[in-house]
């Protein structure tokens, strides 16, 4: 029932309900944290989830490496990336979701050096990156404007780790080189793409050229959005 909710969006209803569970003789299991973890995430609920930590803590689910995994998603969209790194380090056993939710977490809160220095070290690991972990790769240097990096990232993909890119790592690619001004380049980049970009592809570059005042582009580019019926 918990994670009927926590899955159909009513995440208010799957924290009462898991509240409501406590007071009875009920015991939550490994699968029970994962469902009411983010609704506290999406929530941005930090105090309710420090209170499930402890609970996890207390319950002994503390080494079970998915719990683990979404506690660092939880503290990562509470904007708490201080007790995601601690509970990041404090996993004696980590998968892939695990690297990915950290990586990711310093990710979307600028912290750049520190995704690709995780990064490094996960390929230490005996853990292989896949296709999100470059999401959250690429996304780090787009957010630190490091586009050599990025290059460099977006490449190895595919020649080290055989991994393909999708839509999402393009769009990480055209993002970074529009905030840094290489928009020609992310032009470029768009019109060798093997796959058919989307909607969100294109407008990434229209809102780099309005950032960077580049008319004649962005008309070219709100042109092509025109023709296909998008909207910009």
């Amino acid at each position: 029932m918990i994670a009927g909710y926590a899955q159909n969006g009513y995440f208010d209803e799957a924290l009462k309900l898991f509240q409501r569970m406590q007071l009875t003789k009920v015991k939550p299991n490994a699968e029970t944290f994962p469902s009411v973890l983010p609704a506290c995430a999406n929530l941005a609920a930090l105090e309710p989830g420090k209170v499930l930590h402890l609970y996890i803590i207390k319950s002994g689910f503390e080494s079970d490496v998915f719990v683990g995994s979404t506690l660092i998603d939880m503290y990562a969209k509470c904007s708490s990336i201080g007790d995601a790194s601690k509970v990041f380090d404090g996993m004696s056993t980590r998968n892939v979701v695990s690297w990915n939710a950290m990586i990711a977490a310093y990710a979307i809160h600028g912290c750049g050096k520190q995704a690709l220095d995780l990064f490094e070290q996960m390929k230490h690991s005996d853990t292989s990156p896949n296709q999100v972990t470059f999401v959250g790769v690429l996304s780090a240097c787009c957010h630190a404007g490091l586009v050599s990096e990025g290059r460099q990232y977006f490449n190895s993909m595919s020649v080290d780790y055989h991994i393909t890119p999708v839509m999402e790592h393009y769009c990480c690619m055209v993002d970074l080189l529009g905030r840094t001004g290489c928009l020609d380049e992310a032009h470029d980049f768009i019109n060798k793409m093997p796959i058919e970009p989307d909607t969100a592809v294109w407008q990434s570059l229209l809102g780099a050229c309005r950032t960077h005042a580049n008319v004649d582009l962005g008309e070219k580019v709100a042109e092509r959005l025109s023709n296909v019926g998008l909207p910009f």
